[in-house]
């Protein structure tokens, strides 16, 4: 048997890794993404700076945007990127700490995969560490009261001191929670949706001070009247009437002739389309509006009888933006003038004013009485800094809304884990057979979340740790846990650092689960290679591109 020569199953230019090698390569890719970003976990978290492909800079904390800049080759960190990404869309915060703690999932998930234990026992003894962990969280987590302005602040203010604005203070806190205030709606049941993405519009106004940035009780946009010497920019109690449809003559669908005999006729089809504006025009103005928006455009002649009639119109507004101002003035969106009603109108709008900021003119539809929607106007140094509060109030919105839709606390810094980590360590002499190393091994990995706390802070890990452990022990005394700005060991409900629930589940669920799927990976075939056209020459042996020639033409196949 020894002579024969060796099956090839695959062809030549197919890579295959296969079993230990395989688990080793995802763990260290994992611990590789996790140590990018594990330095930006806590309020004394370091910035990153990216340069992207254009040559913009950004520069950062937030954990979500930092990988969704980075290149990454290895397909089990590009998993780990996806992490980050689905909490970011399902609850908003928590993205670091997301991958720091897969990471150590991951990490501690190595020992045993050395000692050759089965990756599925690893894996139940993860999801069993899982259950149990959110059992303990429903257990110490505290119900709070939405309306308490003061609880949700610190709420907020916990999720925002890890980020570049925690150190204008509430400022950005408050954004957050009137914006998400305004724009919920009530389902009933003491349940509240909020939509940020439809209903909150975040305009960065380059200029001014941070501290000059607000929640308008309305809505603002960038646009300007269409005539502005002629019609008012400033009207009080407005009445305003949203279209869908452009305000001038309709032109056939496709190019179309008309043949004139006579020069008379010229003159009628003129008047005819004159006619079919004031009729629509009338039509408008029968309802005695004050301003006038469509999404499309206006005729000139429409824009002199608007102005004649002392009504201030703009055009071409984004659809997004109607939608806002309909939800803030109470005004229903029409797409034939014919069909208006006065029930369309809306008249909550308390000014419609249009100012100057910088040299753009922006329309403010403001002091709307009960608005369903709002703009947060940001104002700062740079474009810089505005992007990342605006990265950091997107984050406290999330939040804002996580507690409005679950309104449950638990205790922040790293308080939380400790007390999973006991309660698991405890539990773990319970769990019998080989899953109870795994599991116990599972406990110790919650710690990364304090143990990163406590690096980032500069302070004296291990005996932090062995302080706080103590102080947790025999899962009692669950809120005591580390105050990231000076270090100490602290009561977190006396320092108000807390936690939202949907967050803290949500990222043991990702990170566990995560964890899990790259455990079961034990195969990784790479070059797999699009179907050649029948004819086309089989491919010669790869070849290895020397630097000399990587400009050449033969790298691009397509």
């Amino acid at each position: 048997m020894a002579l024969h020569a060796p099956v090839l199953v695959m062809k030549d230019s197919m890579k295959r890794e296969s079993g230990a090698k395989v688990h080793q390569a995802n763990i260290q890719a994992a611990k590789a993404v996790a140590d990018i970003i594990r330095t930006t976990l806590g309020p004394r978290s370091m910035l990153k700076m990216l340069l992207d492909a254009s040559g913009g800079i950004v520069v950062t904390n937030d954990g979500n945007a930092i990988l969704r800049e980075i290149d990454i080759a290895h397909p089990a960190a590009k998993s780990m990127i996806e992490l980050s990404r689905t909490q970011d869309e399902e609850v908003g915060d928590g993205t670091t700490s997301v991958i720091v703690l897969a990471g150590e999932m991951l990490h501690v998930a190595q020992a045993f995969i050395d000692k050759s234990y089965h990756p599925t026992v690893i894996c139940r003894a993860y999801t069993k560490a899982l259950d149990d962990a959110i059992a303990v969280l429903d257990k110490i987590a505290m119900p709070v009261d939405v309306n308490d302005r003061a609880a949700m602040l610190g709420l907020v203010k916990s999720s925002i001191g890890t980020k570049f604005t925690g150190q204008f203070g509430d400022l950005i806190a408050d954004l957050a929670i009137d914006a998400t205030t305004t724009a919920g709606v009530d389902l009933g049941q003491g349940m509240r949706e909020v939509d940020i993405k439809k209903y909150i519009k975040v305009e960065k106004v380059p200029g001014g001070q941070i501290e000059d940035s607000e929640v308008l009780k309305g809505v603002m946009f960038n646009k300007d009247v269409v005539a502005p010497g002629k019609m008012r920019r400033k009207i009080v109690n407005p009445r305003i009437i949203l279209l869908d449809c452009p305000v001038e003559y309709k032109k056939g669908e496709n190019q179309t002739n008309a043949e004139l005999m006579k020069e008379e006729d010229w003159q009628v089809l003129l008047e005819m389309e004159e006619e079919y504006i004031k009729n629509l025009c009338a039509q408008i103005l029968k309802f005695k509006p004050d301003l006038v928006i469509t999404e499309k455009g206006l005729s000139d002649l429409a824009i002199h009888y608007l102005s004649k009639a002392g009504v201030s119109a703009i055009r071409r507004l984004r659809k997004t933006d109607n939608n806002r101002i309909a939800r803030a003035c109470g005004a229903v969106i029409v797409n034939r003038p014919e069909e208006l009603q006065e029930s369309d109108v809306g008249t909550r709008a308390g000014l419609f004013e249009i100012k100057k900021i910088g040299d753009e003119f922006f329309a403010f539809i403001v002091d709307c009485k009960d608005p369903k929607a709002c703009t947060v106007l940001l104002r700062g140094a740079s474009k810089d800094v505005l992007n990342e509060v605006e990265r950091n109030l997107q984050d406290a919105m999330s939040v804002a809304r996580n507690i409005l839709k679950n309104p449950k606390l638990l205790p922040g810094g790293g308080a939380t884990e400790l007390t999973v980590s006991a309660t698991l360590k405890q539990k773990s002499s319970s769990v019998e057979g080989v899953e109870k190393w795994p599991y116990e091994a599972a406990a110790l990995a919650f710690e990364a979340i304090p143990r990163t706390l406590a690096q980032n802070c500069g302070l004296n890990v291990i005996r932090t740790m062995t302080q706080l452990q103590g102080k947790h022990a025999n899962g009692e005394n669950a809120w005591v846990g580390l105050d990231g700005r000076s270090g100490d060991i602290v009561d977190m409900k006396e320092r108000k650092v807390w936690d939202s629930y949907s967050v803290k589940s949500q990222t043991f669920k990702t990170a566990i689960e995560a964890a899990c799927m790259l455990l079961r990976i034990d195969d990784i075939v790479s070059g797999i290679k699009k179907k050649q056209a029948p004819g086309a020459s089989a491919p010669k042996q790869p070849q290895i591109e020397t630097e000399g020639d990587a400009d050449n033409e033969q790298m691009i196949p397509e």
